[in-house]
């Protein structure tokens, strides 16, 4: 008899670590699965959720055929400033691009601006003698004494990795290359990022942050791969370890640890990739991905099945919503807003004395007080506990039981006493002031975007997202939402659901006009190149597709669109093509074309991407029955207006619900990782997939 094969996903997150096992031969969910992360070694977690999950199906780790990994520990590293100590190279008279920026304020009528410091301190950065022109030519040639003399004192200070950022090395990276060898020839145990490699791109300031920042997790990321590689062929796992990139794509282990700057967001790309797998399934090209989980919320427009990529994201802002006032990075990344609102995320009144929930979180360690491991502070789980919309005895299952009183407690204490408002009223202001910060979010999200909430459908998940998805919804003037099985772990389904992809970018400043099309095929042909050598000797990603695109903008303009081609290398024989792509790009973002403008190219695309993807649900079958067989109890639910108080509703299993089944609000749907709660006026279906389809009614509620 052949054993079943696995594909086994991990999604590290800053509460839960979510598991999926995937049944490859039946096309079906084997298990789903959460612990807690630990943050001290987010290793250990993941291991011991790797050996729980098998054992519910009684798998053995040589069954797994396939296992891919999403985490948020590069994102975390760069906000707690918990990276290596890192210094930075760069050419003489440009060591202090990383304060200087752009000279643009975020916020024009406050000259006090703060921003977040650099990763690397200016005490650590170093200049070199050399200077290439923009051309790449060499006007000066690299001083290695000079080179030998600042790596040497860099070492002398303790430095466990060394960013290089020399200027205009995207068009000439010898002198960083020939940086590197000293550095090995001197420091073999220091880590070296090149921007040349890492983002060959022009902007010295955005290229040098993005060094910067790789050169700061790279060592951080190393030790927790090998770690985690180390215990898992100890377990019996031999094969390769792929993680999840921000760009949506599935990388290696080995190249995860050699570029870490691109897994910046694999945890939110992994499941804004889940909600465009369902919103396929469900047959809507426009979805909004809304992602709950413990520490943020994420919100993502996906057409057509996949999330638009940004070439460009900014880490640690100081304002959320203001662009400008973070970090940098030049990595490609799924286009979606973060909010600091999770379940952990912690209620406090802020300096007018008004209700304000997050962004800080009490994560995983101590937790919301309710989880009864030591915390103190109200959060958005511990309101939802006090409203009956979770199950203190049956969080993650029954595995973890809560505590209402410590709930009840830490609200009444901390809010609800100094608003002279009772705990349960001071608890649905936490739920609904949440709801309106996500709701404001991804409204902001959509717009730019250039789509009308109304005219999309909501996939929520996270281990939270069902709770509130109907409630944002609501606000946003959707209509649908549908809530997938599994929904507490689907971003952990996305990973499963995402190729083999690497995004590589080159920049070359032209007009189309005027363009060196020789060069463009050198750019392309090179960056080719590197994406066989990445696939090369990975199962089914030997021969990738290919797919471009270019940054564009009228001559004048400072900012740029991306601009996606059908063709796998653009020619000069296809500019009239090229430039109606981008008009047409155009008129969709700013709805109308200027004229008599040249048009401009500053960065060119390759897209590498193999057709191996694991998970394929599979259709489930009608059951006989209805939904009052998957009726389990009542519990008291509160619902705000117009019939404002606690109201008697039903509680549904949902491992018994099965396609054809339909149910009607209020009501609350349970599953191990989260829980469905729908308000009155709403209806419910069951899809051939076991996903709930929510119909919102127009009965006014809040």
């Amino acid at each position: 008899m052949v054993a079943t094969r696995y594909a086994i996903s991990v999604d590290v997150g800053g509460t839960f670590t979510d598991f999926v096992l995937f049944d490859m031969d039946a096309g079906a969910t084997a298990a789903f699965h959460k612990v807690l992360t630990d943050a001290q070694r987010p290793a250990r977690a993941v291991i011991v959720g790797w050996r729980e999950v098998l054992d519910t199906v009684g798998a053995r780790p040589d069954q797994i055929h396939y296992a891919v990994h999403s985490t948020t520990i590069v994102t975390n590293a760069i906000v707690a400033r918990t990276g290596a100590k890192t210094g930075l190279l760069t050419t003489q008279g440009f060591r202090d691009v990383l304060e200087i920026g752009i000279e643009q304020l975020y916020d024009i009528y406050d000259l006090f601006a703060p921003y977040p410091p650099p990763v690397v301190p200016r005490e650590l950065r170093r200049e070199v003698v050399e200077r290439v022109t923009r051309d790449g030519d060499v006007l000066e040639a690299l001083d290695e004494g000079s080179v030998r003399t600042q790596i040497g004192d860099l070492v002398g200070r303790g430095v466990q990795s060394i960013a290089v950022s020399l200027i205009h090395a995207y068009r000439n990276p010898n002198h960083e290359r020939r940086i590197a060898e000293i550095v090995a020839e001197l420091a073999p145990d220091v880590s070296v990022s090149l921007s040349s490699r890492v983002a060959p791109v022009m902007g010295e300031y955005e290229r040098t942050s993005t060094v910067a920042a790789d050169a700061y997790v790279k060592p951080l990321l190393r030790n927790y791969l090998q770690d985690l590689l180390g215990e898992l062929r100890q377990l019996g796992y031999e094969r390769p370890l792929y993680l999840m990139l921000s760009s949506g794509g599935i990388t290696t282990a080995e190249a995860a640890m050699e570029f870490p700057i691109r897994l910046l967001e694999s945890g939110p790309a992994a499941g804004a990739f889940a909600a465009g797998y369902f919103g396929t399934l469900a047959g809507h090209d426009h979805v909004l991905s809304f992602d709950m989980g413990g520490t943020t919320a994420k919100a993502c427009l996906i057409e057509r099945g996949k999330p638009a990529v940004a070439g460009l994201l900014e880490a640690d802002r100081v304002h959320r919503f203001k662009p400008g006032s973070g970090l940098p990075i030049m990595a490609p990344t799924v286009n979606l807003i973060e909010i600091g609102a999770g379940g952990g995320s912690i209620a406090h009144l802020n300096e007018l004395g008004l209700l304000s929930v997050g962004p800080q979180s009490a994560e995983a360690d101590p937790g919301p007080a309710s989880y009864g491991r030591g915390g103190e502070l109200p959060t958005v789980t511990d309101g939802n506990t006090l409203l009956g919309y979770l199950d203190p005895g049956y969080f993650l299952g029954g595995r973890m039981a809560l505590k209402p009183e410590l709930a009840t407690s830490a609200i009444e204490r901390h809010i609800a006493s100094k608003l002279d408002l009772g705990p349960t009223d001071a608890a649905r202001g936490i739920h609904v002031t949440v709801n309106e910060n996500m709701a404001q979010a991804a409204r902001t999200h959509l717009i730019e975007r250039n789509r009308d909430p109304r005219d999309v459908v909501m996939v929520a998940f996270g281990g939270a997202g069902p709770a509130h998805a109907i409630e944002v919804a609501r606000l946003l003037g959707i209509r649908m939402v549908i809530a997938p099985f599994g929904a507490g772990v689907a971003s952990a389904i996305g990973a499963l659901t995402a190729p083999m992809a690497l995004p590589l970018v080159r920049s070359y400043m032209t007009t189309l006009a005027g363009a060196d099309w020789s060069h463009v095929e050198r750019l392309y042909n090179d960056m080719r190149e590197e994406a066989s050598a990445a696939f090369s000797g990975v199962p089914g990603a030997e021969a990738p597709q290919y797919g471009s695109a270019l940054d564009m903008r009228f001559a004048g303009q400072y900012h740029e669109l991306r601009v996606e081609l059908p063709d796998t290398i653009p020619t000069k024989g296809r500019v009239g093509d090229i430039v109606g792509a981008f008009q047409k790009r155009y008129t969709e973002v700013y709805g109308r074309v200027p004229t008599g403008l040249g048009v401009e190219v500053l960065n060119w695309h390759l897209e590498a991407e193999s057709s191996q993807i694991v998970f394929h649900l599979s259709k489930v079958g009608a059951r006989e029955g209805d939904a009052a067989e998957a009726r389990k109890k009542e519990r008291e639910i509160y619902f705000g207006a117009p019939e404002a108080g606690y109201r008697t509703c039903p509680v549904y299993d949902r491992y018994k619900l099965f396609p054809g089944a339909t149910l009607s609000g209020p009501c609350v749907i349970e599953e191990r990782e989260a829980t469905v709660v729908v308000p009155p006026d709403c209806t419910v279906g069951v899809d051939g997939y076991r996903n709930l389809v929510i119909t919102l009614g127009t009965e006014a509620w809040a």
